[in-house]
């Protein structure tokens, strides 16, 4: 299987006394290969990649690598200036990556194409295949089919990681149908949004980047084989089994702070993991959260 497609998990950077709590992410990255997923992609923002110095960030590459087994694993490189960008693909090349995950992050709004000088600039450093990473909700910058024709072009480029699709099956067949348009035949489309997960692949899209899935990554495991399998009714019948978790992602600001809330009650991440001045979940929250797990029968004492 190609390394850029089916359900790759991003698991939580654990962080413990204000550092990386190394055993708790030993211990995720573990559960994700036990689990069966194609792929990791380590420090995306599910991965707090953005609150962690280089070293830092170097470290958690060095161990995702050398716990994963057999499973791919694909590095966060973003950061705020290229020459640092570079620097991260160095890291998550000496580690052993399969590829890094690169979004455009800046405090200046970018252009297109300073954005597309960002991509040739990580291309031409490095022979490591690159997502493209679409998330407007954290970088505020928007993409085009136009970008994603001219970043695509270059080489290196594997995969552009879309934010979600159209909520009607229709629009959003034909919405990536469109983007496929302007790729080459290689690269890859990941659909990102958890909530959209089976309507991303049953749209055509190659890949599922989920953020809970680096949490519990049977369920989506399962939504992903059926989409796979061609049982489409079966894998949006488990999507929407789901939505009262989905949902706690619209409510709580985001699927990092859930997913934190159902490590930390699992026991799989310290209490207060979340880089500061990011806060955790209150204790209202959490007892929501908690009786959506057991609703949804996913409250056991370490779930898949």
């Amino acid at each position: 299987m190609n390394t850029f497609t089916g359900l790759s998990a991003f698991p939580l950077t654990p962080l413990h006394d204000d550092q990386v709590d190394e055993p708790s992410f030993i211990a995720m990255v573990q559960r994700l290969c036990a689990a069966g997923v194609d792929s990791i992609t380590a420090l995306g923002s599910t991965g707090s990649y953005m609150y962690l110095s280089r070293e830092e960030r170097a470290r958690v590459a060095e161990l995702a690598v050398e716990h994963s087994t057999n499973v791919p694993v694909i590095i966060g490189v973003g950061a705020m200036r290229t020459s640092q960008v570079l620097a991260n693909i160095d890291d998550a090349k000496a580690a052993g990556a399969e590829g890094v995950l690169l979004a455009p992050v800046g405090y200046q709004k970018m252009s297109d194409s300073e954005v597309l000088d960002l991509y040739r600039a990580a291309t031409d450093h490095s022979e490591l295949p690159v997502i493209v990473y679409d998330n407007p909700g954290t970088t505020h910058f928007a993409f085009t089919n136009d970008l994603y024709a001219r970043i695509a072009a270059l080489p290196g480029i594997a995969s552009i990681k879309v934010p979600g699709v159209p909520d009607d099956p229709g629009k959003a067949k034909d919405h990536i149908a469109a983007i496929r348009s302007v790729l080459p035949a290689h690269v890859t489309i990941g659909v990102s949004g958890d909530a959209f997960g089976a309507a991303g692949l049953i749209a055509g899209c190659d890949a599922w980047y989920t953020a809970v899935g680096g949490i519990l990554p049977q369920p989506m495991m399962a939504i992903t084989r059926a989409a796979q399998s061609g049982d489409h009714n079966r894998a949006l019948a488990a999507s929407r089994d789901l939505q009262p978790l989905w949902s706690l992602f619209t409510e709580f600001g985001g699927s990092l702070r859930v997913s934190a809330a159902i490590a930390e009650h699992f026991g799989l991440a310290q209490f207060d993991c979340l880089p500061k001045p990011i806060r955790g979940l209150n204790d209202a929250q959490r007892q929501k959260l908690i009786k959506v797990l057991l609703d949804l029968g996913l409250d056991e004492t370490v779930p898949g």
